[in-house]
């Protein structure tokens, strides 16, 4: 989902950094670098093989799983809550990661150390859960977990930049759509059969959940070492042989730079972007951390059922995505955006009739999932390309970094404030939280109506089409 994931690792959240966090500009460089097909190729196999193990590697240290730990150690809430923000917080850093990946000489060993340890840190959880004896108790547990979930991103965050940088010098532009897209789709598919294989194996390890997954934590650490190991076999790229061409156009014309951005987030198409970009990340994230917690404390429903429940949403995103993508290119993805927003709105009330029975367990969820997994693909791909469209392509690099700070900003506050109210007995718990953050949803719609799109129909022009498409054919 839009400017949700985890930067634990570049991999699972490659279609919303390009867009959101390292703008389309950045990957267009200004001057090539020249590789032979033989470095080119290699490169781009290892690249692969990187994305499969980091695959590996999130599928445990994110999620479902890792929520289903924090929960049988006793954490609350505002705890998960502040498990879902910390990610999106943490992003306004990779611009500082770029700056500092610019005085090195080497893209890969910068990305090497910082993920190395960034990935190396949740050793030190799977050891305080395997030797309890070392004093840490469930309480101390829930705290390392997060300490740990902090201090990964953090790190994390200052390498994702300088390896998007690094992969758009190696793969040639004419061949990025269709490489990524490969790449994506083999982490998809090892997340989309690694997790349901993962719970089982947690919920079934004889030695109790807890030892079973700090085992697989093990496995999990060695599986992102391993992914930094397959880029050695990379083309490395020298940072400062770079030109800078752009940045020298920056610096002339810093001031003039500043005005027209305060005059474009005072007065431009892309401010209204920005209201509904933020608002829109504060109300989904006021709900969306909270779906697996009341499917694993609320109905007590086992961890291997909800993580079939996510590959079954994770299948449906990865099918519809070439749908969508043909639609919006028809019809804009403003229009899309709005009526499939409205759909996404509208779902978490359907959660309210559900609940610990069959007819729930065998179909309400996994056609909640189905459905869920399907408009999402929609909101993710149009949200990441309307910014293309409504961003001034003066110092584009500004606002999409603009963008970044937005959405990381309301959507951790979203999810804090969905967390401290999940425990006010007010709103009724969980179900209190589902109907606020559907109402929360449709009114951030509202100041998308007023986005400007090029070559974007209008809901008025759309819908009179269908109408008439529906008389001609009646």
């Amino acid at each position: 989902m839009v400017a949700y994931s985890n930067l634990s690792s570049p991999v699972e959240s490659e279609v919303i950094t390009e867009s959101l966090i390292v703008p389309e500009s950045v990957l267009v460089s200004t001057t090539p670098a020249k590789f032979t097909k033989e470095e080119i190729r290699t490169s781009l196999k290892a690249s692969t093989c990187d994305g499969i193990f980091a695959a590996i590697f999130s599928s445990i240290t994110t999620g479902v799983l890792l929520s289903n730990l924090l929960l049988q150690l006793g954490a609350t809430p505002t705890q998960i809550g502040m498990l879902s923000s910390v990610p999106m917080v943490v992003n306004l850093l990779q611009p500082v990661g770029a700056y500092i990946s610019g005085f090195l000489t080497s893209r890969y060993w910068y990305g090497f150390w910082v993920y190395g340890i960034a990935r190396s840190l949740w050793l030190i959880l799977a050891i305080a859960i395997a030797f309890p004896k070392l004093g840490s108790n469930n309480y101390n547990l829930v705290q390392l977990t997060l300490a740990i979930v902090f201090a990964s991103n953090f790190l994390a965050a200052f390498g994702t930049a300088s390896w998007f940088s690094w992969m758009a010098k190696l793969v040639p532009e004419k061949l990025r759509g269709r490489y990524f897209g490969i790449r994506n789709s083999a982490a998809s598919l090892v997340t989309l059969i690694g997790v349901p294989l993962i719970s089982l194996i947690i919920s079934a390890w004889p030695g109790g959940m807890l030892q079973g997954y700090s085992l697989l934590l093990f496995f999990g650490v060695i599986a992102g070492l391993v992914s930094l190991c397959c880029q050695f076999f990379m083309t490395d790229v020298n940072p400062k042989a770079e030109l800078t061409t752009t940045n020298q156009v920056l610096e002339e014309n810093d001031r003039q730079s500043l005005i027209t951005t305060l005059r474009f987030l005072i007065s431009h198409n892309f401010f209204r972007f920005l209201l509904y970009f933020g608002f829109w990340a504060f109300a989904v994230n006021v709900g969306n951390p909270f779906f697996n917690l009341y499917l694993l404390d609320n109905l007590d429903i086992n961890v291997t059922w909800v993580t079939v429940y996510s590959s079954l949403s994770a299948g449906a995103n990865l099918l519809m995505l070439v749908f969508w993508g043909k639609l919006a290119d028809k019809i804009g993805n403003r229009p899309l955006l709005i009526l499939v927003g409205i759909v996404v709105a509208l779902m978490p009330l359907l959660w309210l009739g559900t609940g610990y029975h069959p007819l729930c367990l065998w179909l309400g969820f996994p056609l909640l999932h189905l459905l869920s997994g399907g408009v999402w693909a929609a909101i993710d791909l149009c949200s990441n390309n309307i910014q293309m469209s409504v961003a001034p392509r003066h110092n584009q690099a500004t606002f999409f970094a603009i963008a970044s700070a937005v959405a990381g900003i309301c959507g951790a506050f979203g999810a804090t404030v969905g967390g401290f109210l999940a425990e006010q007995p007010v709103l009724g718990g969980l179900p209190g939280i589902f109907v606020l953050t559907s109402g929360l949803r449709l009114l951030a719609l509202l100041p998308l109506v007023l986005v400007w799109e090029q070559r974007s129909y209008s809901l008025r022009a759309m819908l009179q089409g269908w109408r008439m498409q529906s008389k001609v054919v009646g």
